[in-house]
């Protein structure tokens, strides 16, 4: 099994703001960078893109050390709180509280599952040079002009589409 190493980060102007993602995959001594960004979202959302990005670059199944600065992602993974959200229909807890991005994790627990998983968490902005560079990379994706919109998270901002028909009777 090939092992990759994954760096990501997210980054948001203002939460919600324009954000953007930064991925640094190596292999051997492959090394490929990914980036983007959407124009309202949050911090945690591109902090989830940026995992889900780089695990979608892989073609097929591998060993994937991932270093993310971002504790928000690795202990819902590591501590198993994005698997129980999940199986309690995106609820966080008993009283219901609805687990957040669940679009975002399913996509991401599904990609994990293709994959032999390491997690590790790196201190953001402490000079590790691809943490450094994930961080470049998010900043300057959200900075481009005429970013998509993320539409997941604008839908949700709004709430559900007027009904054309108006109340039951």
């Amino acid at each position: 099994m090939k092992k990759v190493t994954l760096y990501t980060d997210g980054a948001c102007s203002g939460n919600p703001g324009p954000g953007g993602y930064g991925v640094v995959l190596l292999y051997d001594e492959h090394r490929r960078e990914l980036s983007g960004g959407y124009r309202r979202t949050t911090n945690n959302r591109m902090e989830l893109m940026a995992v889900i990005k780089g695990l979608e670059a892989l073609q097929k199944r591998c060993s994937v050390d991932l270093y993310s600065d971002s504790k928000y992602v690795l202990d819902a993974l590591t501590k198993g709180w994005a698997r129980r959200w999940r199986a309690n229909g995106w609820r966080r807890n008993k009283q219901g509280q609805r687990a957040v991005n669940p679009d975002l994790w399913g996509r991401l627990l599904d990609l994990c599952d293709g994959h032999e998983m390491s997690y590790h968490w790196v201190k953001g902005h402490a000079g590790i040079p691809e943490n450094e560079r994930c961080d470049r990379l998010s900043n300057e994706a959200l900075a481009r002009p005429h970013l998509p919109a993320d539409e997941a998270y604008e839908g949700a901002a709004r709430g559900p589409a007027p009904s054309l028909f108006g109340p039951a009777s």
